[in-house]
C-alpha cells in the first residue's frame, strides 16, 4: 500500500448535474473538461449519462472533438445502460471511448427493479461489454446500491464480482449510491473485495449524506482501493457527492504515502466557476474553498500567528491561490487592525490604531463584518473627529410612515443644557435639521447653509456597507466638510451634522 498514486475520476457533469435545478450548457461542460483534465489535471471525467437528450448528445460530441484532438480521447467517460445496445450506438455516434455500465450491486435492486435473475442480468450485462469491445469502446462497471448489496446480499456480490472479473472491463466502481454507509463499514467492505479480487482495479464512488463522504473515501483508500470518484463542491443528488477540495487536502495531509494528480492551486478557481455556472453558491464556511475558512476574526487568533504561527494548521491559503485574511469587526483587536494595516501600506502610532479599534468594535456592533475596503473611511473618520466635543445628539427618533411626512424628536446638549425638539421634513434628515434649527433658533443661534451632500460606500463594497456622507456648508465666512460615517445612511448623515455643530460653537 505505500506510495500508491490513486485516480482521481470527476463526475460533476454527470452525476453533479443530478443535483436539482443545475443543468450544465454545452459550452459549460466543455468549458469545465478542459479546466478539469487540463487545469486540475483529474485523471479522468465523468460527462454525461447516454440516451438523456439531445443537448447532451451534442455536448458530448463538443467535447469528445476536442479530447480527441488533445489526446485525451480514453479519458472522457459516459454512464450507459445495459439496454440491448442502444447506449453503446449512441456513444458511437458521440464518438465516446469509454462507457461506465450502470448494472445492479444488491440483489435487492436486481428483483424489485429489474424484476430478473442474476444469471439473466450477467448474461445481458456480456453482451454489452463484448458489444462495446467489438466497437472499440472500453468498459468501467457500476455496481449501483453496492453498500447494501455488501449489508445485505454478499453472496450475491461475490457471485456478481466473480463473473464479470472474466469479462474485458477495465475497472468495478464501488457506490454507496445512498449515502449510508459508515467509514468503518468502508473499510471493511474494500478491504474484502481486495482481498478476494486482488487484480482488479476498484473505484469508490461515495455520497455525502450523513456527511460522512470525506471520511469514506479516507478509508476506501486506505482500504486499499485504486481510484475515487468527486465532484466540484460535493454538487449532486440529495446532500451530493465527495467534494474534490476537502477530500484532496485530507489525502495529501493525512495520507502522505498516497499520491494524486491534482493540482491543489486550481481547486479555488474551478469551483468559484462551477458556482458561477449552476448559480450554487458555495458556503462560507465550506472547508477549503468557502469564503471565510482563510479569515481570522477573533484578535487574539491574529496576535497568535504573529507569534509563531499559533493559529496556522496545514491547510495554507497559499496551498489552493488564496491568502489569509482578519476580519474586522466587534472581536477585533490590535492585532487584526495591524494586519489590515499593512495590507493597505497605511501606519497609525499606537494611540492612533486604539481609536480606530475601538472605533470598529463600535462599528461591529451594528454589523457582523467592517470590510478591509470600509478601513481607509474609518481611519479617515477618527482622525478627523474633534477630541473635544461642545455640542452632541443625546438622542433621536427618526419616523417614516407611508403617506406621513417622516418626523424627528431630537435631544441635544448644548453648553451643559439640555434641548429637545420636534420637526416634520421631507424626509428623516430633513426633519432632523428642522428639529436643529429649532433649537438654535431658541438659542438666538445661526446654523450654516447645506449646500451639498454626498453619500458613498467603500468600492466593492455591498448592501451591508458603511456610508460615509460628506455635507458642505456655508456660513458667512467660509465653506467647509464635514463626514460621517455608519452602516445606516441617515446616521452617518447626523454624525457629519454634530461635527459641524461642534465647528461652528
Amino acid at each position: 500500500m505505500i506510495n500508491r498514486t490513486i485516480e482521481i475520476m470527476d463526475t460533476t457533469l454527470r452525476d453533479g448535474e443530478q443535483t436539482s435545478g443545475v443543468s450544465f450548457s454545452i459550452s459549460e461542460k466543455l468549458t469545465l473538461s478542459r479546466l478539469l483534465l487540463g487545469e486540475l489535471n483529474v485523471d479522468r471525467i465523468e460527462i454525461a449519462s447516454a440516451r438523456v437528450s439531445a443537448g447532451e448528445l451534442n455536448a458530448v460530441k463538443e467535447i469528445n472533438q476536442w479530447a480527441k484532438g488533445e489526446g485525451l480521447d480514453r479519458r472522457i467517460e459516459v454512464l450507459g445502460f445495459v439496454d440491448g445496445g442502444t447506449s453503446i450506438e449512441w456513444m458511437i455516434n458521440t464518438g465516446a471511448k469509454v462507457q461506465n455500465l450502470l448494472t445492479k450491486g444488491s440483489l435487492n435492486h436486481l428483483k424489485y427493479q429489474l424484476k430478473k435473475t442474476p444469471d439473466q442480468h450477467f448474461k445481458d450485462i456480456e453482451k454489452s461489454v463484448l458489444t462495446a469491445k467489438k466497437e472499440g469502446i472500453d468498459t468501467n462497471v457500476y455496481l449501483e446500491d453496492w453498500s447494501n448489496g455488501m449489508r445485505n446480499s454478499k453472496d450475491y456480490v461475490n457471485h456478481y464480482l466473480s463473473f464479470v472479473t472474466t469479462l474485458p472491463i477495465d475497472r468495478i466502481l464501488l457506490p454507496d449510491t445512498l449515502g449510508v454507509m459508515t467509514y468503518y463499514e468502508t473499510y471493511s467492505f474494500i478491504s474484502e473485495v481486495i482481498k478476494n479480487y486482488p487484480k482488479i482495479h476498484f473505484d469508490f464512488h461515495g455520497h455525502n449524506d450523513y456527511d460522512l463522504s470525506v471520511a469514506n473515501a479516507m478509508e476506501a483508500v486506505r482500504a486499499g482501493c485504486h481510484g475515487l470518484h468527486l465532484t466540484i463542491n460535493g454538487m449532486g443528488e440529495r446532500a451530493g457527492n465527495t467534494p474534490m477540495a476537502s477530500t484532496v487536502a485530507s489525502l495529501k495531509d493525512f495520507l502522505p504515502d498516497i499520491k494524486i494528480n491534482i493540482n491543489e492551486s486550481s481547486l479555488y478557481k474551478v469551483s468559484k466557476l462551477v458556482a458561477t455556472f449552476t448559480g450554487f453558491r458555495i458556503p462560507v464556511n465550506k472547508p477549503v474553498v468557502g469564503q471565510n475558512v482563510f479569515t481570522q476574526t477573533a484578535g487574539i487568533h491574529a496576535d497568535g500567528d504573529k507569534k509563531n504561527n499559533l493559529y496556522f494548521n496545514d491547510l495554507l491559503p497559499e496551498r489552493f491561490g488564496r491568502t489569509r485574511e482578519y476580519a474586522l469587526g466587534k472581536t477585533s483587536g490590535k492585532a487584526n487592525i495591524q494586519k489590515n494595516l499593512q495590507k493597505l501600506g497605511v501606519s497609525l502610532n499606537d494611540d492612533e490604531v486604539r481609536k480606530v479599534t475601538q472605533r470598529i468594535i463600535e462599528l461591529g456592533d451594528k454589523k457582523e463584518i467592517v470590510t478591509t475596503e470600509d478601513l481607509p473611511y474609518i481611519i479617515s473618520d477618527v482622525l478627523n473627529s474633534n477630541s473635544e466635543q461642545k455640542v452632541a445628539v443625546k438622542s433621536y427618533v427618526l419616523t417614516h410612515s407611508k403617506g406621513l411626512r417622516p418626523t424627528t424628536a431630537v435631544s441635544l446638549e448644548m453648553e451643559g443644557e439640555l434641548l429637545e425638539e420636534n420637526a416634520s421634513g421631507d424626509g428623516q434628515f430633513d426633519a432632523f435639521m428642522n428639529a436643529i434649527k429649532k433649537i438654535y433658533s431658541r438659542k438666538n443661534k445661526e446654523l450654516p447653509i447645506l449646500i451639498d451632500y454626498a453619500v458613498r460606500i467603500p468600492p466593492g463594497s455591498n448592501s451591508d456597507a458603511l456610508c460615509e456622507t460628506l455635507i458642505t456648508w456655508k456660513n458667512s465666512k467660509n465653506e467647509f466638510i464635514t463626514r460621517g460615517l455608519d452602516s445606516d445612511q441617515t446616521v452617518s448623515a447626523i454624525k457629519a451634522t454634530e461635527k459641524m455643530l461642534n465647528i461652528i460653537s
